[in-house]
């Protein structure tokens, strides 16, 4: 039996949750966000929180239960109070500034790097700081990984890009003897 699946999702307050076949659809204001479960698990609403069950008695059910309902819980968080990433630019002469739907980074090369930046997410800098928001903690997830593949940060003096909460492991230089 799975720990995950068997806890029901609260519905915040603010956000409408209906079921459209085997699709669960969540909405609150303008944004929408739906979940296929592709009839793998059974749904069921009741009053301020859904319950997911399993569709069959197998292994794999019950790897799905647990599955959809970890997924179904991140886009109620993710509508509720969103997710957000705070990637840090260490270099000298390494800057970030966004640009209309672009994020321009100098990150040490001959050219800028330019990011576009995907629907839904919301990217603000201040200093050395990238601030990435959105409500999908898939995307949001996704666009800081790829911000960091950019100029990853090197074990020397810790140049490049990384996560705010990330420690990088120092390595010793060359000694002369």
């Amino acid at each position: 039996m799975s720990r995950v699946g068997k806890n029901p999702v609260a519905i915040p307050s603010g956000i409408e949750v209906s079921v459209d076949g085997t699709v669960i659809v969540a909405k609150k204001g303008n944004n929408e966000k739906r979940l296929d479960t592709h009839g793998r698990v059974g749904i069921e609403i009741k009053e301020n929180e859904v319950v997911l069950s399993r569709a069959g008695g197998d292994k794999q059910s019950s790897a799905y239960w647990g599955t959809y309902r970890a997924l179904l819980a991140n886009i109620m968080e993710g509508l509720d109070k969103g997710f957000k990433k705070s990637l840090e630019i260490n270099g000298v002469g390494y800057r970030a500034a966004v640009k209309g739907k672009v994020l321009e980074l100098q990150l040490g090369f001959s050219h800028p790097v330019n990011f576009e930046i995907p629907e839904g997410i919301t990217i603000a800098v201040d200093k050395n700081l990238i601030h990435i928001d959105g409500t999908d903690k898939q995307v949001v997830g996704q666009v800081a990984a790829e911000i960091r593949a950019f100029r990853p940060p090197e074990p020397y003096k810790g140049k490049g890009v990384k996560y705010t909460d990330e420690t990088i492991i120092r390595k010793a230089g060359k000694t002369a003897s």
